[in-house]
């Protein structure tokens, strides 16, 4: 048999491996700075982009597609060329994929830092990135594809399948949810409002983490697993198993993120059912990792990449176990709106995510520098204190969140809410700074990796094109009665295609009928559109990242009722592009703030704007001193309007040429009042929007419930 000699291109294995280490550290240390604003507000610096607001899709885009996206197609580029035994399809595809993705990081950072974001989680990049976006996935997509059919191994190895349904579902999710109405060069509104913009975004948020955290990163685990080991994969058959039901069942999970919203309860029931059922699948994939390494245990111990695979693996078993059971009613209506949930992403995001790029990184250096390891006792020393540092952090967040929901729900002997909201947050500090000490930890263990990295380079010479050879793939005249996967194995295409019908089941029966049935959201007479100035200020509201530490939906609890009013509706959120339901209670739900059992005086919303320990003391939200002096910009009003009248809010027609007179009628009324309480500051300012945003919240809701009550006597 004829071999073929070619090159495997390390290069574009180096190029990820490198932006994988950079963007990890600048994602880990702007996680930091954001958890040290939870005790020491000050950190925020008085500055518009360093809040807390601004800094937390900063850091969750870091970390998820500039230090996670770079390691999956670090190991994606290194893994696909030797499964298929031939050199990527494209060399030229590969820079412009690399330098693509890197330049989306940046804008990305610039864009956020400055506040042009949707407002939508793991979403929030405005329009044109997520154009820049699909390009490049494309991209990476012809690259991947071209390889594979190129390949000279007839069989599509497991890791494969992974890399295959992740690029596809990534697609669907990421134009799906994408959808916008652009009207301006930098800003957008979502195309869908309310109910349907939430289980679209959570569609997607759940399995943005599905799909661009898991799949991905077990395909590698797959390849790099047995590869560090020296091991095969213990059992075929259930790798099958696993890929097939994961994928299909993923796809319906995302509701049980808005139990006991406003959400269809039958579209909640099934994001809680598929949800519980997802325990099987992923279970078996982390038995298939760890039995892997049966007989190999006393490798484990003296390779310390093998130590990080097998916590990394454990902690996908933990958080696999653990979402599955916060979908269950019963424990959600404990854990949502808490910290409970922040520990539960970092359990994956530090240790599946973190300790898998980790462990690949020490694998894929040496080998591509020709040299050993620069230092094993330096990299166990990282191992200790990353896991040491996920525990000092995850374990105070438990108990954070557990203490919130206990003091939130307690009620006194004469039936009064016993904690006010603030004492719940002042008495969770020391679990703050706990967890931004197990950070910290964290932080220093990859420090110490990319120090040994750079020696491991520097005392090796890097093999840029690594040589290999194998036969040609030659095409069988018949392959007789086989294993039916074997069928699909061989055709990368029919892959594709039963992949994507697979994802797109789920999705499709979640969400035409809550799209095309009306009774899923109800109208409410008493709702009507934002006037201009509230519009305006729930876009600086969005601008500002306030969804970050602010819900807007008030579940149909005895506490959350007692503290805040009217549990919310599907109606009241029409007229929401996007929604604003938010997922963390950092601060109260404002859902109802502009109602008579909360309502505050306008001098109220401007001196804690100005001030937040002023009205609120021992409050850690920082201050918002630039929205005094910044002018409201009215010339983007009549687009606006234009905007929303296209996306169905029913402005008259010709209002966008008026709205800014009616704009200014409001703000000066809003003037007027500051000035009665002596406060003195002009129309046009940015704090007034803001203002007369917060006064309309839940407004609509009280005139419909006082309209009922007047028609009942």
């Amino acid at each position: 048999m004829q071999m073929e000699k070619f090159a495997y291109d390390n290069r574009i294995v180096k190029n990820f491996a490198i932006a994988t280490a950079i963007w990890g550290l600048v994602g880990m240390i702007v996680g930091l700075w954001v958890a040290l604003q939870f005790y020491l507000p000050q950190t925020s610096l008085n500055f518009p982009g360093t809040t807390f607001g601004r800094l937390r899709p900063i850091h969750t885009n870091a970390v998820i597609f500039a230090f996670v996206g770079n390691s999956m197609f670090m190991g994606v580029y290194y893994s696909l060329q030797r499964l298929c035994k031939a050199r990527m399809f494209s060399d030229v595809l590969s820079k412009i994929h690399f330098w693509g993705w890197q330049l989306i990081i940046v804008l990305a950072a610039v864009t956020l830092f400055s506040g042009y974001t949707t407002g939508k989680e793991y979403a929030e990049l405005e329009w044109p990135i997520d154009i820049l976006i699909t390009l490049i996935w494309v991209v990476f997509g012809i690259n991947m594809f071209g390889t594979i059919i190129k390949r000279r191994e007839s069989h599509l190895y497991v890791a494969i399948w992974f890399y295959i349904a992740t690029w596809i579902t990534v697609a669907m999710l990421h134009i799906v949810n994408s959808i916008e109405l652009p009207f301006s060069w930098m800003k957008s509104y979502s195309w869908y409002a309310g109910v349907q913009d939430a289980l679209v975004q959570w569609w997607y948020g759940h399995n943005a983490v599905a799909f661009f955290l898991t799949t991905p990163i077990l395909g590698l685990m797959y390849y790099f697993l047995p590869k560090a080991a020296n091991r095969p994969v213990y059992s075929y058959r259930l790798s099958i198993i696993h890929f097939w039901a994961l994928i299909f069942l993923y796809i319906w999970a995302g509701p049980h993120h808005l139990l006991y919203t406003a959400l269809p309860d039958w579209a909640q029931s099934l994001g809680t059912v598929f949800s519980v059922m997802l325990i099987a699948p992923s279970w078996g994939g982390m038995l298939n990792g760890l039995f892997t390494l049966r007989g190999a245990w006393d490798k484990v111990r003296e390779e310390p990449m093998l130590k990080f695979f097998v916590v990394a693996i454990t902690c996908y078993g933990m958080s696999t176990f653990e979402g599955p059971m916060l979908s269950l009613k019963n424990v959600n209506a404990i854990a949502h709106f808490t910290d409970w949930i922040i520990a539960h992403v970092h359990i994956g995001g530090l240790g599946w995510n973190g300790f898998m790029a980790f462990g690949i990184l020490y694998w894929l250096f040496p080998k591509m520098w020709g040299t050993k390891l620069y230092s094993t006792r330096l990299a166990n020393n990282h191992f200790w204190l990353g896991t040491i540092g996920i525990v000092i952090y995850a374990i105070p967040l438990y108990w954070a969140g557990f203490a919130q929901a206990d003091m939130w729900k307690q009620f006194t002997e004469e039936g009064l809410i016993k904690f006010q909201f603030l004492e719940t947050v002042n008495s969770i500090i020391p679990m703050y700074i706990a967890r931004s000490i197990g950070g910290t930890l964290y932080i220093i263990g990859a420090i110490m990796m990319v120090y040994n990295l750079y020696k491991t380079a520097a005392s090796g010479s890097f093999i840029a094109n690594e040589e290999a050879e194998a036969p040609a793939l030659e095409k069988a005249a018949s392959h007789g009665k086989e294993y039916w996967h074997r069928v699909i194995e061989r055709k990368p295409v029919m892959m594709l295609v039963l992949s994507l019908i697979i994802v797109a089941i789920g999705g499709l029966l979640e969400l035409i009928p809550t799209f095309l049935v009306k009774e899923n959201v109800p109208t409410i007479a008493a709702v009507k559109p934002y006037t201009p100035l509230e519009l305006q200020g729930r876009d600086i509201y969005i601008r500002e990242g306030c969804y970050t530490c602010h819900s807007q939906m008030v579940r149909p609890f005895r506490d959350e009722v007692a503290r805040y009013g009217e549990y919310s509706k599907a109606g009241e959120f029409v007229y929401d592009h996007p929604f604003q339901w938010g997922s963390k209670r950092t601060g109260p739900d404002l859902a109802r703030e502009g109602t008579d059992k909360l309502k505050k005086s306008d001098s109220w919303h401007y001196n804690h704007l100005m001030e937040p320990t002023l009205m609120s003391p021992g409050s850690v939200m920082p201050r918002y001193v630039w929205l005094l002096d910044n002018d409201l910009d009215t010339t983007s009003t009549p687009a606006k309007i234009r905007a929303m009248q296209t996306l169905g809010v029913p402005y008259p027609e010709g209002y966008d040429k008026i709205a800014n007179k009616d704009l200014m009628t409001q703000a000066n009324g809003i003037r007027i009042n500051l000035k009665i309480d002596k406060i003195e500051t002009p129309a046009n300012k940015e704090i007034i929007a803001v203002i007369a945003y917060l006064q309309r919240l839940g407004k609509d809701i009280q005139t419909e419930s006082k309209n009922k009550t007047a028609s009942i006597q």
